[in-house]
């Protein structure tokens, strides 16, 4: 009786794998990729700016600086997170040796660092002085 039972499970199992198998083959044979068509989709596709929404509902000055290219929020979030490693200040275009210096005083034992952090904090609520941090050379951004 025992014999009979684990006859009757492996039938079943291998009637069960195979039918997965003839699906999953079948399966491949339905669907194909034109690659042609793909092709052609790609060459006539039109390229969409998804920043093109908020500029539009923002304004252009509120993404970005005037005409520096540079996002005061972004520069606020790296020195947020980067901080003493002064990548910040690399993206604002402080000079080379000024970022290096930075680094290896890991932003002044973080105290240049948390006054930046501060000062750009400052800078994204009142967008007054931004121009003031782009392509500075000073290790002190915000003096004169």
């Amino acid at each position: 009786m025992r014999y009979l039972m684990m006859k009757k499970l492996s039938l079943l199992a291998v009637l069960i794998l195979t039918l997965s198998w003839v699906s999953a083959a079948d399966a491949n044979q339905r669907y194909s990729i034109d690659e042609a068509a793909v092709d052609d989709l790609f060459a006539t596709s039109q390229h969409v700016d998804p920043m093109s929404a908020f500029n539009g509902a923002f304004g252009a000055t509120a993404l970005q600086g005037a005409d520096h290219g540079k996002q005061p929020g972004l520069a606020f979030a790296l020195a947020w997170v980067l901080g003493p490693l002064g990548i910040h200040r690399f993206y604002l275009g402080t000079a080379t040796m000024t970022g290096v210096g930075y680094i290896l005083t890991l932003g002044g034992c973080g105290i240049v660092a948390t006054i930046d952090w501060i000062m750009l904090l400052i800078e994204l609520i009142d967008e007054k002085n931004f121009e003031n941090y782009v392509n500075n050379p000073r290790f002190f951004m915000w003096s004169n």
